[in-house]
């Protein structure tokens, strides 16, 4: 199976949440195979096989590697044999043990005991069943293998369904996060300003103990300020991220994890804009902004 296979069509976003089901049947036997996946920071697999079929672990974990990436995956497989497969027998020795006890207990005179209570005793009656061949059991083993591995395509066109859904969301939160971009870039424009206001008040409350404070050395801490709290840089890397954020979603793929490394430098811009703010616009932006990132990423922990 080819490396695009594995990770998923170009395009296709991946969720790691979804549930599949595939039954069958051949020569008496009946089987269902539930498939189910939930989230998880790498590939585990867990699987619950019958008594006896512990040979097809290999042929279910190669069918899950090769399909699935990141997810904790759970296959489960119930067999059931809707066929005797040999006639009834007596098991005579077990009935002679039954008749001498039953003469032991009530005496050699007593009339001995009737059929219907003999053949009521457990294992009086069995089934012979046939032995089951190597080759019949290969037959088996390879009829529930291709089993497993419609229900493991099944799981995932449910986690690609699931994926696409996530897609549409991320992408609405990606327009917010764009448009209160473009909102803090518009109130940036009143941050000098806002500085020039917040310093004078400041310095005159200062001067009024220390008259000593010179005209220049106010103009010296207002450039200080204001150079410090340019947040142009902050907001051309929202910029950059939100435009690479797009390109992972339209890519598809295994693109969790990268997303996930993406939201932190969502947040790390967005609580710099926060601690630059001398504006209270400016501020609730960043906070929204803040918020707005957090519903992505919790998003983004759901997909491949």
């Amino acid at each position: 199976m080819n490396q695009a296979r594995k990770q998923g069509a170009k395009g296709a976003v991946i969720s790691m949440t979804g549930f599949a089901r595939a039954e069958a049947s051949a020569d008496g036997v009946q089987w269902v195979v539930e498939a189910r996946s939930v989230n998880g920071k790498g590939r585990d697999l867990r699987c619950r096989l019958p008594q006896g079929m512990d040979g097809l672990e290999p042929a279910i974990r190669s069918a899950v590697e090769t399909r699935i990436t990141r997810g904790n995956v759970n296959v489960v497989l119930n067999l059931h044999r809707t066929e005797t497969t040999g006639a009834l027998r007596i098991n005579r020795e077990l009935l002679d043990q039954v008749v001498a006890l039953a003469r032991e207990i009530s005496g050699p005179d007593a009339p001995p005991p009737s059929i219907d209570t003999l053949l009521s005793v457990r294992g009086v009656i069995d089934s012979a069943e046939t032995q089951e061949t190597e080759e019949q059991r290969e037959v088996l083993e390879k009829a529930i293998a291709a089993t497993v591995a419609l229900a493991i395509d099944k799981l995932v066109a449910a986690r690609t369904g699931e994926g696409a859904h996530l897609a549409i969301v991320l992408g609405t939160h990606l327009d917010e996060i764009e448009r209160l971009t473009d909102a803090a870039a518009a109130t940036a424009c009143l941050q000098p300003e806002a500085l020039r206001a917040r310093l004078r008040q400041l310095v005159t409350a200062l001067l009024e103990q220390v008259p000593a404070l010179s005209e220049d050395r106010l103009a010296q801490e207002a450039a200080l300020l204001i150079t410090k709290a340019d947040i142009r840089e902050e907001l051309d890397r929202l910029h950059a991220h939100i435009a690479q954020a797009r390109a992972m979603l339209a890519d598809g793929g295994a693109i969790g994890r990268r997303l996930d490394f993406l939201c932190q430098e969502f947040n790390r811009e967005a609580n710099t804009l926060c601690s630059k703010s001398a504006d209270v616009e400016l501020t609730r932006i960043g906070m929204n902004l803040k918020a707005v990132i957090e519903q992505f990423r919790e998003q983004v922990q759901n997909i491949e």
